[in-house]
């Protein structure tokens, strides 16, 4: 079994954390493929000409199953009311769920409301939380999307509804204290080219969660937060800059918090490509990012669990290459993880 910090996670530990149909469910999985949890993308469908790039998670997820056998692909279970309610209040839950979202809340979201945006949005929080229990027990697993850092408590903004990482990290708190008898630390490790404000402001008085995020000064949102450690980069910021400020964020979180889990969004949008990026980062130079940050989180033996976050390429497929590269080194990662001794 793999060693968490503070102690050992055996089978029967995770059978009182997680349901037994959800344990048994991890038992029937191969125990040599990296496990990664999906929403349909289909079932929402947005206006001719609408800017989002829906078609990048179905293109990716496609490329992933072809490509990378040693991957596990799985629909998630959508999130539900209350675990909503962890994190969100329960007029904003209410208004999505009923669909009386005003027209300006919609506008903020950027997607106009249907059932398949609602089914879609919880199905991303329920990714996430699927991948933050299992990588408890394998050390890192992934969400194909997500990292909807944008929303708030009571509202969403940027094409997040609701925020992913926000509720799987109250969900993993909450499910560690009845087993533990301190909190559960976690870091959400932020790499979008777009600070995470919601997650930021959810987070903001609460020691328990350290945010980081390294992001384009000059983008969205134009009225930023304050997360834990915000490294503003100026436009047009190269591989080599981007790379020592990571290093250098990475030792002082070291610095300033343990986690017991990290969050860790990989965003393509610092590509140089990116249509909404403004920074001028390398398929290379992501690459390193990537590893970067996967290393740091294997050295210490913290479990991982990975979102997308956003990408928005000029061509799709690039914004799907970053993604595939990004899916390569958390999969090597993994089995480094699966290979190294207790």
């Amino acid at each position: 079994m793999q060693q968490i910090r503070g102690g050992f996670l055996n089978p029967f530990d995770l059978a009182q954390i997680l349901s037994f149909q959800a344990f048994w469910g991890f038992c029937q999985h191969n125990p040599w493929q990296m496990k990664l949890f999906y929403a349909a993308t289909h079932i929402q469908t947005l206006p001719t000409g609408h800017r989002f790039p829906m078609g990048k998670y179905e293109l990716l997820r496609q490329r992933l199953a072809a490509e990378m056998p040693q991957l596990s692909l799985h629909l998630a279970d959508a999130a539900s009311e209350g675990e909503l309610a962890l994190v969100h209040t329960p007029l904003y839950i209410e208004a999505v769920f009923q669909g009386s979202l005003p027209f300006a809340a919609q506008r903020e979201i950027g997607f106009p409301w249907s059932e398949g945006m609602v089914e879609r949005a919880r199905r991303s929080v329920g990714a996430t939380v699927m991948a933050a229990r299992t990588a408890f027990q394998e050390g890192l697993a992934a969400n194909l999307a997500g990292g909807t850092h944008h929303a708030y408590a009571d509202k969403g903004g940027g094409f997040c509804v609701f925020n992913d990482v926000a509720v799987a990290a109250r969900l993993m708190q909450a499910e560690w204290s009845r087993h533990q008898r301190r909190s559960l630390q976690v870091a959400v490790i932020d790499l979008d080219v777009h600070q995470g404000n919601g997650t930021a402001h959810i987070f903001r008085d609460d020691p328990s969660v350290f945010t980081l995020s390294l992001h384009g000064a000059k983008n969205f949102p134009f009225r930023k937060e304050a997360s834990d450690i915000d490294v503003e980069l100026p436009d047009g910021c190269s591989d080599v800059p981007y790379l020592e400020a990571l290093e250098e964020a990475l030792r002082q979180l070291q610095d300033r918090c343990a986690p017991d889990l990290v969050f860790y969004l990989a965003g393509a949008d610092p590509h140089e490509g990116d249509r909404l990026g403004r920074l001028n980062l390398s398929f290379e130079g992501l690459k390193q990012r990537d590893r970067c940050v996967l290393a740091w989180a294997q050295e210490r033996r913290m479990p991982l669990a990975m979102a997308m976050a956003g990408g928005y390429g000029k061509q799709i497929e690039d914004t799907v290459e970053v993604q595939m590269n990004t899916f390569a080194q958390a999969l090597a990662a993994w089995q480094g993880w699966q290979n190294q001794p207790l």
